[in-house]
């Protein structure tokens, strides 16, 4: 090879080098900043705050099964044989007691402690456990089931170390974070991980839960979640998992949402959240386009019982578009803040109606009083008369099929006979059974009724109808399209 091809051929391989030791260079540097980020050890942190963490057990008396009954017939030759037999071989009948274990934390040096309301749900004694190996009796003073909260009590004359909420909302994805508690009976145990997502709903009406990687198991709950200044940002409450051991996705319920409850539980006993008594669902696309609306956004009303918006003017087919100067994106976020805004609170409620936004003055109620509210009922005089539209075949609601379907005797409207499994009605989970009582945000009582709605709304250009359609007290809107 001449010295010319040598160096054509050397300088062809000078960026290739340079690209090589660029990137060797970025792989040292990412290495690096994973180091520095994830701490050195845990070790201080642990010892800050292990000395308020507490191991929680339950005691429960529980009836036993009483014995099978006899396999022979009563005045049988056989039956006092019988009879003997189970006396010897029947189970101990006599209560027995039951224990169970879980975690959490004290928050207060004068013995407040916080754990989940499943922990010492139904528990007749309620022992709590120091780290420090001191075991106390404990009082509940309340508990929220909606956010499976409990606030304990014990007595003691010594200060006791305690560990203070932190802001919840400051928890970023990626954040380091620590758990504490009493997995699988082991006691005073840490795991740490990371913040894998925000603002996660399961099943309740207030959920804000942290997921984390943090392993949390079986007596796990009720424990502390720590970020790394010591600061309690959830209460570990529950875990994903298809074996029920942790597979690293955890729940915490955020310190914001417990802090408030906390605060309720020790000043009431109870909780005591706002109310403004409607029910609604979230507005998706095709509502939002039935309705005329830019975006699916707010919460759509569907009933108005008696209670603080029925007084203020609120309709069934409103949606709630902002709350007490804060808009509403869906109907979670609307309960959220309903529920913390305080009892007695008069709020401006702005809503969407008939093509334009008006704006309710509404004075809150307790939202634990109002629940049980009856909800609101039409009257009227509803025809018999049978028809096929949009996929279902309807007729009028008779007082035999309000009693049968529970749908109170004053409601009125179409009852689905059945449903085309090929339509979009079918899709869309109407079934048979349902009653439609609006349609276009208007009463009806007859097929007729009906279809004057869908040829007014194809009349205003709507691609959609919107139904408000009930399911014994339940009720919900469904768009279905009436465009051919």
């Amino acid at each position: 090879m001449t010295l010319k091809n040598q160096e054509t051929r050397s300088a062809r391989m000078q960026p290739r080098m340079i690209w090589l030791a660029a990137l060797t260079l970025l792989f040292v540097l990412a290495q690096t900043v994973l180091a520095q980020a994830k701490p050195e050890s845990l070790a201080p942190l642990a010892e800050k705050v292990s000395p308020a963490v507490v191991n929680i057990t339950t005691s429960t008396m529980v009836e036993r099964g009483t014995a099978p009954r006899g396999i022979v017939p009563e005045g049988s030759p056989f039956e006092d044989f019988f009879r003997e037999f189970q006396d010897r071989h029947a189970p101990d009948s006599r209560p027995r007691r039951s224990t169970a274990l879980g975690s959490g934390f004290v928050i207060s040096e004068d013995g407040f402690v916080v754990t989940n309301n499943h922990v010492i749900d139904q528990a007749d004694e309620i022992t709590v456990e120091f780290f420090s190996g001191n075991e106390l009796r404990a009082k509940v003073i309340g508990t929220d089931p909606n956010t499976d909260i409990a606030l304990l009590k014990v007595e003691t004359d010594e200060p006791l170390p305690f560990v203070s909420f932190s802001d919840s909302d400051t928890a970023r994805v990626g954040d380091w974070v620590l758990a504490m508690g009493n997995p699988l009976g082991q006691g005073f145990s840490a795991s740490v991980g990371i913040v894998s997502a925000r603002n996660r709903a399961l099943s309740g009406t207030y959920d804000d839960y942290i997921q984390t990687d943090a392993a949390i198991n079986r007596g796990n709950s009720g424990g502390p979640l720590f970020n790394m200044d010591g600061g309690v940002v959830g209460v570990n409450t529950a875990i994903l998992s298809p074996s029920g051991g942790s597979i690293g996705i955890g729940f915490s319920m955020a310190s914001n949402v417990v802090s408030r409850v906390v605060d309720q539980l020790k000043e009431f006993g109870e909780t005591r959240r706002g109310w403004l008594g409607v029910r609604i669902q979230d507005v998706t696309d095709d509502v939002a386009e039935a309705m005329g609306l830019k975006t699916a956004a707010g919460a759509l009303i569907t009933d108005v019982p008696e209670g603080p918006a029925a007084e203020a003017g609120l309709k069934a087919g409103d949606v709630i578009v902002n709350f007490d100067g804060a808009d509403v994106t869906d109907t979670r976020a609307l309960v959220r803040q309903v529920g913390n805004s305080a009892i007695g609170k008069s709020v401006r409620v702005t809503v969407w109606r008939d093509g334009e936004t008006k704006t309710f003055k509404v004075t809150l109620g307790r939202r634990e009083e109002g629940e049980a509210a009856v909800p609101a009922a039409m009257q009227g005089e509803s025809s018999s008369e049978k028809g096929e539209v949009l996929g279902l075949s309807l007729t009028g609601l008779t007082d035999d099929m309000r009693a049968e379907l529970g749908v109170g005797e004053t409601v009125d409207g179409l009852v689905v006979l059945s449903v085309d499994e090929s339509s979009e009605a079918f899709e869309k989970g109407l079934r048979a059974g349902d009653v439609i009582t609006e349609a276009g945000q208007q009463k009806i009582k007859s097929l007729s009724d009906l279809k004057t709605r869908i040829e007014d709304a194809k009349e205003a250009g709507r691609k959609s109808l919107l139904l408000l359609v009930r399911r014994g007290v339940d009720p919900r809107f469904v768009a279905l399209s009436i465009s051919e």
